[in-house]
């Protein structure tokens, strides 16, 4: 299998600067490899840092120490070290983000708005509206919404139309937060058709799924978060 994504002795530190600069650790050397055409499900109680970790992943978050190599159009980019544009490439073209919450854009239409990262790369305008098409029809969304803006839709449509726009490009790595919260039955099993078909194609998926029969469906393996132990001296 070839290796997508390596994190290397990761450690993360919250400084609550509010209540004296207080240090909040969340984990501690963390390692993780994720192969072409797998999906580790990041595992743990509420404060683990799962959510940490994989906005750590994505460059939202600034680790203390220890790597993140992502491998980028033939290149290993570090994520910790890396400038701003390189991590705005690695976003536009090798790492997707999916989670439960829409971004909404005032007046873009659902469609629209879901083309946009395929529109990007440069792909022809036909061709990112037709495949935004299959993917909001994958997902329920009835057509009638697709040319009206997400703002008006309610939350479940509005999660639906998010997770369209983070599988429209073929992103050789996903990370997915929670993408099936709050879905029903039906809408959770289109979900997780796209996680498999992303997996048969190759991507390297790292996901947080809090519902168990998805997690089982999706997982190839479990990574467990453990939260670290604070020093009873430390004040918090």
């Amino acid at each position: 299998m070839t290796t997508k994504l390596r994190v290397e002795n990761l450690s993360k530190t919250f400084v609550l600067h509010n209540q004296n600069s207080a240090r909040l650790p969340v984990f501690s050397d963390a390692n993780l490899q994720v192969d072409a055409g797998e999906c580790v499900v990041l595992h743990g109680h509420s404060g683990s840092g799962k959510s940490t970790l994989l906005r750590s992943l994505y460059g939202n978050y600034l680790p203390d120490s220890g790597h993140i190599w992502v491998e980028h159009q033939g290149q290993w980019v570090d994520m910790v070290g890396a400038e701003a544009r390189a991590i705005l490439a690695v976003r536009r073209h090798s790492v997707g983000w999916v989670s439960q919450f829409l971004r909404v854009i005032p007046r873009i239409s659902a469609l629209n708005l879901v083309m946009q990262p395929l529109l990007e790369l440069g792909t022809d305008k036909a061709e990112c509206a037709a495949r935004a098409s299959r993917l909001l029809t994958h997902l329920n969304v009835p057509e009638r919404l697709w040319h009206l803006a997400p703002s008006t839709f309610s939350g479940g449509e509005q999660q639906r139309v998010n997770i369209a726009r983070g599988f429209i490009v073929d992103y050789p790595i996903l990370l997915l937060d929670e993408p099936t919260a709050s879905l029903d039955a039906t809408n959770r099993a289109a979900v997780v058709t796209l996680i498999e078909q992303a997996k048969a194609r190759g991507a390297a998926i790292v996901g947080i799924f809090h519902d168990e029969d998805v997690r089982e469906r999706v997982a190839n393996r479990l990574y467990a978060m453990t939260p670290v132990t604070v020093p009873a001296e430390m004040p918090l």
